[in-house]
């Protein structure tokens, strides 16, 4: 999730950082997953592990009016296929669509991103 500093170098536009906190962060239990969608009524995590239902992990607006929503979902393991369903606020307007912040990207025709870590263990020196 993201903390105060981070929100305020979004906003200045000089996080460098934003990969470590927006898309998704897995856990030991679960995933966080975070997202920009200032023009959202409604954001939720759908994939692999919730049958793609929309209503099923709705993440929440942070109450800073930073545009970016935020919220964990248990049982998300590394590999598991997920997009993020993005409800406008003008209009009726639905879209599930890919994280821009993907560690791991399907290849087409597929269109998901893959819950990853950026581990690995070197073998040399």
């Amino acid at each position: 999730m993201l903390g105060e500093q981070d929100v305020y170098l979004f906003r200045e536009g000089t996080n460098s950082r934003l990969y470590r906190t927006l898309g998704c962060v897995l856990g030991e239990r679960a995933a966080s997953f975070g997202v920009w969608a200032p023009n959202a009524s409604r954001v939720a995590v759908v994939g692999s592990f919730n049958g793609w239902d929309a209503n099923a992990n709705p993440l929440s607006p942070r109450a800073d009016g930073s545009g970016i929503w935020e919220g964990s979902v248990p049982g998300v393991v590394r590999g598991d296929a997920y997009k993020f369903h993005v409800a406008s606020a003008v209009g009726r307007y639905e879209i599930d669509t890919a994280d821009p912040f993907a560690l791991y990207a399907e290849a087409s025709p597929s269109t998901a991103a893959r819950a990853w870590t950026l581990d690995y263990d070197w073998g040399d020196g």
